[in-house]
């Protein structure tokens, strides 16, 4: 198990090894205490990729804790990026 604080700033690693971007917070249920989501800020071209354009500052996205396959020194998503990009779950975070 891992403790929230070191999610912090790990790169994010897609299915296919592209590397989407880092974590930067998450999303918590205070019901269950469990987290539902990671804040991933994306590198340029994950962005471009994904259809969020880039604006003033980098892209973040709410990530569903459900694509994680593995924590390490990296964060392992199980769907490649093409998956991803069909992916409805995956939002922009506006914050």
């Amino acid at each position: 198990m891992a403790s929230f604080d070191t999610l912090i700033d790990k790169k994010v690693i897609g299915g296919k090894g592209y590397i989407i971007g880092e974590v930067r917070g998450a999303n918590i249920d205070t019901k269950s205490w469990q987290i539902t989501d990671l804040y991933v800020e994306l590198t340029e071209s994950a962005a471009e990729e994904l259809g969020f354009k880039k604006r003033f500052r980098s892209a973040t996205i709410y990530m569903p804790t459900k694509f994680i396959k593995a924590v390490a020194d990296v964060v392992t998503l199980s769907p490649s990026l093409t998956k991803l990009r069909e992916c409805k779950e995956i939002t922009e975070c506006k914050e």
